[in-house]
């Protein structure tokens, strides 16, 4: 039997007090799962009803258990047992953790990263593809799409039989893919990309991959009648009433990792809770730390909640923090229970914040301007303000740069812009989140030295989770973006771009937008990739050192 923890103290349970007796009375949990689209109000009702399948997936993707199964036995029949998956934010996240925690391996290919696209497309002869889209629109996925089929193609390997499309009915993905000769596994449409983990864009992969993909469904569906109940003790209220219901508004919700046998839940929910509420100038900001020792759990701020995700044995009867200003919440429970209690919770902050959960304007906005960008042509970058070394600097957003002409005068002068209240530093690194994972590190280093949040993404990977917040949450962030020049670029097949040119676009959108909406924005582009990543790095991890030494 699967069961489900949520302990709150400080700011967290007087939250909990406040704002759990009237969801209860309003009868949100159990309207939720009969699917009511009136909830958020009416300026989300068209969207919301076309939204709420999820509620029901412990049972209704239940059917798929048999294909899956026998697709993968069919494939491990032929000698195929390597399984990547292309697709982006919650096509992508969900899967991950899923393969991470079953200890079972997944390739997740969700970059437009040149280098990255190429070091996936090895070992073809034992290789399954998976292109999951919802839309079947989404560029970088078709993208990747077409570079697997020719790889294939130039192996003499007949992609129909190696690349499975996962996607909505009747999407242009679907009916041409058909037509093709694709195996096409359909989703259920009316559910969202980042409420989409027990659907089929989370189980194809995972179970072709070799996780228990039934269990999940178990452990969620055990949990399905405690979650939709109108109860001042139903988790995922009390959840969400602990992450959006503070007073004022602690709106950084830090997720950490206490021994939950969860491998990169923190990455999941992250995505889920950033796109949902980051827009209309509010929202709630999810901050990914590694370590108990990290500057944002170890003294939290006055706009800081702190989620440990502990094991299912654990006592969590307390949080166990004894300062009363400190706002923290444990979580416990088996992944499948989990990432139903986290999709029931967003949706209650949601109605807390007076926000559509469902909808991501600003990441569309992004998007469109990428697209802009690459249909006219990159052509050449705007003039750097100055040059350092194998590093470009560019200032967005303002008048801020102060004639900086290094490295790091331009990151001091972009963090002279924080908020020190409320402000957070978000790193975006246009690299490849594989071999330049060791740059993740500098991460707790900034939270020193600024004494504010920091989080840290990949891009693209971050447009579809944090991205969103960026743009339409409160304006008091900074962001500092790294760009390279690829070692080698890859091209497109059947298209006027390559990669290169549309990781840049990407890039250089999502920067406009955020300058559009008055953020501070500075570019870093390495014109040499290992010597001005070694540069950046430096010039990140000694003023941090310098600001640690001096401050001890």
């Amino acid at each position: 039997m699967s069961s489900l923890g949520v302990v709150a103290s400080g700011p967290a349970a007087d939250a909990i007090a406040a704002s759990v007796p009237a969801l209860v009375e309003a009868q949100f949990a159990s309207k939720l799962f009969a699917q009511d689209a009136t909830l958020w109000g009416p300026e989300a009702e068209s969207e919301s009803a076309i939204r709420l399948s999820w509620v029901n997936l412990a049972r209704t993707s239940r059917p798929l258990l048999g294909e899956i199964a026998a697709l993968r036995d069919q494939l491990r029949g032929e000698g195929v047992d390597r399984v990547v998956l292309c697709g982006m934010g919650g096509s992508s996240l969900a899967p991950e953790v899923i393969c991470a925690t079953a200890g079972v391996d997944l390739v997740v290919l969700d970059s437009s990263q040149p280098d990255m696209v190429r070091d996936a497309i090895v070992d073809l002869d034992r290789t399954v593809v998976v292109v999951s889209s919802k839309s079947g629109s989404t560029v970088e996925t078709d993208s990747q799409r077409r570079a697997f089929q020719a790889a294939f193609e130039g192996k003499g390997i007949d992609p129909t039989s190696r690349i499975v499309i996962v996607t909505d009915p009747g999407s242009p993905l679907d009916e041409q893919s058909r037509a093709d000769g694709y195996r096409v596994i359909n989703a259920d449409p009316n559910v969202g990309g980042r409420y989409s983990a027990l659907t089929a864009f989370g189980l194809v992969p995972s179970g072709l991959a070799g996780a228990d993909i039934e269990a999940l469904l178990d452990d969620a569906e055990a949990v399905a009648d405690v979650l939709s109940a109108d109860d001042d003790a139903n988790p995922a209220l009390r959840l969400g009433a602990a992450m959006a219901a503070t007073n004022p508004l602690r709106d950084k919700l830090v997720l950490v990792d206490d021994g939950s046998g969860i491998v990169g839940l923190p990455d999941w929910a992250e995505q889920l809770i950033a796109e949902s509420t980051g827009k209309q100038g509010t929202g709630i900001l999810p901050v990914v730390v590694g370590s108990q020792d990290d500057p944002e759990v170890a003294h939290p701020g006055a706009d800081v909640t702190v989620v440990r995700l502990k094991g299912e044995d654990e006592d969590d009867s307390a949080t166990g923090m004894v300062d009363a200003s400190r706002s923290d919440i444990a979580v416990s429970g088996p992944l499948g229970a989990q990432l139903l209690l986290w999709e029931v919770a967003t949706a209650a902050a949601g109605r807390l914040l007076g926000i559509n959960p469902f909808d991501q304007p600003d990441v569309e906005s992004a998007k469109k301007a990428a697209r802009t960008l690459l249909d006219q042509g990159m052509g050449a970058a705007d003039e750097p303000a100055a040059t350092d070394g194998a590093v470009e600097i560019r200032a967005l957003g303002g008048d801020w740069l102060a004639g900086a002409t290094t490295v790091p005068q331009a990151i001091e002068a972009l963090f002279g812009q924080l908020d020190a209240d409320r402000g957070y530093v978000a790193v975006m690194a246009y690299l490849d989140r594989i071999t330049d994972a060791e740059l993740a590190s500098v991460r707790p280093g900034l939270a020193r030295r600024t004494h504010r949040p920091v989080t840290f993404g990949w891009g693209p990977r971050f447009l579809h989770s944090t991205g969103q917040f960026h743009k339409g949450g409160p304006a008091t962030g900074v962001y500092l973006q790294i760009t390279t020049a690829p070692h080698e670029d890859l091209a497109v097949p059947g298209r006027e771009f390559s990669f290169g040119d549309f990781v840049a676009s990407q890039a250089a959108g999502d920067a406009q937008v955020l300058a559009q909406h008055g953020r501070p924005v500075l570019q870093l582009h390495l014109t040499d990739h290992d010597a001005g990543l070694a540069q950046v790095r430096d010039a990140l991890t000694t003023g941090s050192d310098h600001d640690a030494k001096g401050s001890a």
